[in-house]
């Protein structure tokens, strides 16, 4: 290991994907989580190929293929059940953009991850409590009093990044919605929940998603709906599925399969943030929900944050101590056109989703059909992370 001490902080999904890029670059680097361990909640995650790419690269071709699901297409109905649009993924996909599109259970991603990283590296148990920095370095200091000294810091801690609040004196922005997740066997469903594909019902005010995970196993849901008042925040939160199933009563016939067979359903509010002008600062930086958090509307979040760990790596590799704010600003310039781009079309979303039936869902559904060849994917899965030059 050579070139600057990174420092990173969270161990999510974004956080050990940077330290697989940094450790497989042979950059020096720590992981700090404030959890006593890792743990993911019983929820699935899509994956495009522009993070399905890099993962690849790092190693994760075996475990993707092992536990994760090629979803052959993504549909789009009507909350009635009426067809609207339907994008063919699949070989097409594979074929125009260099791998597949995945459903993934969140933690066997976690899981994949944390098999790519340094376990005497990882540090759990400590949250952050402060970080201060001179600009020949920087000192965190955790809740224990324990200090760690780092030439860089990495923000990878969520949309209530420690790291953030020590940059930006910024705020949450809550979205008025919130969202039911789980996961359901597949044996608990009918046959036709089983195949592999992406489905989406639109509806006034709210919308279902689900796909297979778990290869093949379980279904993974999202159910966003209206909430007025945000919950206590923890997406360790669980509510009775009879919420679930009133939220979504008279939906067409799947959902209401999938909703009436949930057991377990975890529910918090949706937050986002308004965009940064700027979020690496000296020898500090951002990554992931930490720099753009983003409503789930475009299903980019954990790839974000993947292309965000690559591009990272890549900027920090060849570095010297000396020159890594640079290279952290030029990380910021790499990613902060594309990061804010994509969280703004994810905040846009929500409202034209959510339409109520009439004239302007009509136009909106004309749209998506229009839309819905993978040639109006290609700014989002066509974008290759982690090209700059050392």
């Amino acid at each position: 290991m050579s070139g600057p001490r990174v420092a990173v902080v969270g161990a999510g999904i974004g956080g050990l994907a940077l330290a697989a890029a940094l450790d497989a670059a042979g950059t020096a680097y720590e992981v700090f989580e404030r959890a006593d361990r890792l743990t993911e909640v019983g929820a699935g995650v899509q994956l495009s190929p522009n993070a399905v790419r890099p993962l690849h690269r790092l190693g994760l071709r075996p475990a993707l293929d092992a536990r994760a699901v090629r979803l052959a297409a993504a549909q789009i109905h009507g909350w009635s059940g009426g067809p609207v649009a339907r994008t063919e993924l699949g070989a097409a996909c594979e074929v125009r953009f260099g791998a597949p599109y995945l459903g993934m259970h969140r933690a066997d991603l976690r899981d994949a991850l944390h098999a790519r990283v340094d376990p005497t590296r990882l540090h759990l148990g400590r949250p952050l409590a402060r970080v201060d920095g001179d600009g020949e370095e920087v000192v965190l200091t955790f809740a224990d009093g324990r200090t760690h000294r780092a030439d860089v810091v990495v923000g990878a801690d969520g949309l209530r990044s420690a790291v953030r609040a020590a940059l930006v004196p910024d705020t949450p922005v809550f979205s008025g919605l919130g969202v039911f997740r789980g996961l359901v066997p597949m044996d608990r469903l009918p046959a036709g929940a089983r195949a592999p594909v992406a489905r989406m019902w639109l509806g006034p005010g709210r919308h279902f998603v689900c796909y297979p995970v778990s290869g093949g196993r379980a279904l993974a849901f999202a159910a966003i709906a209206p909430l007025r008042q945000p919950p206590v925040e923890s997406w360790s939160a669980t509510v009775d599925p009879a919420e679930l199933v009133a939220a979504f009563d008279g939906w067409h016939a799947p959902v209401a399969a999938v909703t009436r067979a949930a057991r377990e359903v975890r529910y918090w509010a949706l937050w986002d943030r308004e965009p940064l002008t700027a979020w690496s600062v000296g020898r500090v930086t951002l990554l992931g929900d930490a720099a753009h958090p983003m409503l789930p509307f475009l299903a980019q979040g954990a790839n974000q944050a993947v292309e965000d760990a690559v591009e990272l790596a890549s900027c920090l590799t060849g570095a010297s101590r000396a020159n890594a704010p640079d290279r952290l600003l030029r990380y910021q310039q790499q990613r902060m056109p594309r990061a804010t781009a994509v969280q703004s079309a994810s905040r846009a979303q929500a409202r034209h989703m959510h339409l109520a039936d009439g004239p302007e869902q009509a136009a909106r559904d004309v749209v998506l059909r229009q839309a819905a060849d993978l040639d109006a994917r290609a700014w989002l899965y066509g974008y290759e992370p982690g090209q700059v030059a050392a």
